[in-house]
């Protein structure tokens, strides 16, 4: 039995005060009326590790099967630059009620004061009920003096940029902007592989212990790039049967690709592993070297292994769509961003 094949994982369920109930559904779940926030995919934050679910690995960590053979699951650049970690985490996320306003910090911050990884992320819409609308940036300038008066005054959204969105839309959030996902959006989230996040406002509600949930007022004002933008949404193109490029990145690359028919990716140059989530219309991923298949369902990802990232995507009922993150080793900016990773892990 091939010890590499595309993983798939146990359902990661997380309930929050925020939540819906859409996600169990759009895993082909059972519904409950437990507001699911958010599903981790795949995952190696220790908080919330992901589960393999088949194969010989079923029942293992993901973390363990990496560190058993980095070089050939990460990818023999992550692996040496990201100290045999996964560097990347993916949820799909169901927003019934507005997300608090936070921002997460740089690399440089998160590993001064928590010794982790900062936080860049991005966000792909499923679906948006009509109106939704989520915030990504400010519309204008404030300064942090600013910034703290209207935290105390309540008029910290009054300089937010505010966005409409549909099914589709494309968010890059780096680390420091500032951001909420708000009620009635279902979307696919793709980020570095870190759980620190600086509540700025709240809308004064209980979280799911009936407490106030915590704000971090003085380390968000130190995380936030206070530059505005001319725009804040992504643009690319959308054409069927190829990879659209949305996010090239020195943290992650992210393609979209809508296909009605088989279609063949070649990753290996990339030298890292591939995560692909389902968002629409079921599919088999079949590796080229092995003959290995799986058959990946709308509503799951699966992580293909760096050293057999050559495969064909084959949509089982008409029309599939697939959204993959993986690290770009080809590109020089990538190579000195890990190394300064490497540096301040040593600190």
């Amino acid at each position: 039995m091939n010890q590499l094949y595309p993983l798939l994982f146990e359902p990661n369920l997380h309930p929050v005060v925020w939540g819906g109930n859409r996600l169990r559904i759009y895993k082909g779940m059972s519904p409950s009326d437990e507001p699911i926030g958010e599903s981790w995919e795949v995952s190696a934050v220790p908080s919330s590790v992901s589960i393999v679910s088949n194969g010989c690995h079923a029942g293992e960590s993901l973390v363990d099967v990496i560190a058993r053979d980095p070089y050939s699951v990460l990818g023999k650049s992550v692996a040496e630059a990201y100290n045999g970690q996964l560097p990347l985490l993916v949820k799909f996320i169901d927003a019934r009620r507005d997300l608090s306003i936070q921002v997460h910090p740089d690399d440089e911050m998160a590993r001064r004061v928590h010794g982790k990884s900062g936080k860049t992320e991005m966000w792909y819409v499923i679906d948006a009920q009509p109106g939704s609308f989520l915030y990504a940036g400010f519309r204008s300038h404030i300064s942090p003096y600013e910034y703290r008066k209207r935290i105390e005054d309540g008029t910290i959204m009054e300089v937010l940029a505010r966005h409409e969105v549909k099914a589709g839309d494309v968010f890059f959030i780096p680390a420091g902007r500032v951001h909420a996902i708000c009620g009635g959006i279902l979307l696919a989230e793709v980020q570095q592989s870190s759980d620190v996040t600086y509540r700025i406002f709240d809308y004064n509600r209980p979280g799911m212990d009936g407490k106030p949930r915590e704000l971090h007022t003085e380390l968000a004002a130190e995380a936030l790039d206070y530059e505005v933008q001319d725009e804040y949404r992504t643009e690319y193109l959308e054409e069927e049967n190829r990879a659209n490029r949305m996010i090239d990145s020195p943290f992650f690359s992210v393609r979209v690709t809508k296909a009605s028919r088989p279609f063949h990716r070649d990753l290996i140059k990339y030298n890292s592993f591939v995560i692909s989530m389902c968002i629409a219309g079921d599919c088999k991923v079949k590796i080229r070297a092995t003959g290995d298949e799986i058959l990946l369902r709308k509503g799951h990802s699966c992580l293909i292994p760096a050293a057999i990232a050559d495969y064909d995507v084959v949509p089982v009922d008409g029309e599939t769509q697939i959204l993959d993150a993986f690290i770009d080793n080809k590109d020089r900016s990538i190579g000195h961003r890990v190394t300064r990773f490497l540096h301040l892990s040593k600190k």
